[in-house]
């Protein structure tokens, strides 16, 4: 009999990580104001890009230039804006609280929001490619499989930065940082276009973004089907610190 109940109890943190990220995902598809901003904005910026020429000369046609950027926005809007604003009301609410008193953990909880994460953006991904190739974009299939992973570790990078300011400080100034960063990094962050494009004087401080690796490492490969070795690394990076300073310093209530 012992046998089966260690089994058992090997296997339970699992489970708890899959049903947290259950009921993470099911929060945030049935929250209206989350929907707006992962899919009517990205959508918005999707046809300003291509009938505009906010960023002409980045690929042959504005489309494939657009669709890179606009999933990229789609990671930050919901990993890093999406989760910090429902992490910060969670915590006021005492939502948190109450996970603070079972088995799930700190990790256990940041692992369930990476999973609703992950599921929202599939769906992203799926409404942007297909609204992407009905409006004539042609991605190169040799950047498809790193564009996958530059969206995973962008996914994994940004939730851990929005649960850490969730985690840190209070709901007010959660919503005021997410929704502001999320304003900059869309509109200077090198998120929608290249770093190239940027003033020469600031775009030091913009390579050391987050949001520039991940923009410039998905154009890179769906427009012209490079690995960027630079973006591999600097998501890396961001990802690595912001799971352990969100691990070390989140805070319950």
């Amino acid at each position: 009999m012992s046998q089966p109940v260690a089994t058992s109890n090997a296997t339970s943190p699992l489970k708890r990580i899959l049903a947290q990220g259950k009921y993470e995902s099911i929060q945030m598809l049935s929250n209206g104001e989350q929907l707006i901003l992962a899919v009517v904005m990205p959508l918005i910026a999707l046809i300003v890009l291509n009938v505009t020429d906010l960023i002409e000369g980045v690929a042959e046609r504005n489309i494939d230039a657009a669709v890179p950027g606009v999933l990229a926005l789609c990671v930050i809007s919901t990993a890093f804006t999406g989760q910090g604003i429902g992490t910060g009301f969670d915590r006021r609410y005492g939502v948190l609280t109450m996970f603070s008193t079972t088995p799930l953990g700190k990790a256990g909880l940041i692992f369930g929001k990476v999973i609703a994460v992950l599921t929202v953006l599939v769906i992203q991904v799926v409404l942007i490619t297909a609204v992407g190739l009905f409006m004539g974009w042609h991605p190169n299939l040799a950047g498809i499989a790193p564009g996958i992973l530059f969206l995973l570790l962008g996914a994994a990078a940004f939730t851990s930065l929005g649960l850490l300011i969730a985690g840190t400080v209070r709901p007010e100034a959660t919503l005021a940082i997410t929704n502001l960063a999320w304003i900059l990094l869309a509109g200077a962050g090198g998120v929608l276009y290249p770093l190239s494009m940027a003033p020469a004087w600031i775009q030091p401080t913009l390579n050391a973004l987050p949001s520039a690796a991940l923009g410039d490492a998905m154009r890179d490969a769906l427009i012209s089907g490079h690995f960027s070795i630079a973006g591999l690394i600097f998501l890396l990076l961001w990802s690595a610190a912001a799971s352990f300073a969100a691990i070390k310093l989140f805070k319950w209530n």
